[in-house]
């Protein structure tokens, strides 16, 4: 599975979006090439340049629930779109 971060600052976390209550998710992607295809697309929006970064699934799932963060596992069949604004800088 992989994660986005900002490139030059992956020790300082992953990339999340705001969901409609305004709470952090963190998407993670099962495929690479869909996680590189959602990167190019921040940075054709002005987001710094991105890095994706592979990940042990379960062990990033197991994180997000102990530390009670919620998360989103992109699958090969869903389709995703960065959101309109840039509220990430």
């Amino acid at each position: 599975m992989f994660i986005l971060t900002v490139e030059g600052k992956e020790s300082e976390g992953a990339y999340s979006i705001a969901d409609e209550n305004g709470e952090q998710v963190l998407y993670i992607f099962e495929d690479e090439d869909d996680a590189i295809r959602f990167a190019l697309l921040l940075e054709d929006q002005e987001y710094p340049e991105m890095h994706v970064i592979e990940v042990d699934g379960k062990v990033v799932i197991k994180t997000c629930e102990l530390h009670d963060y919620r998360y989103s596992v992109i699958t090969k069949n869903d389709i995703v779109i960065p959101p309109l604004e840039n509220d990430f800088i």
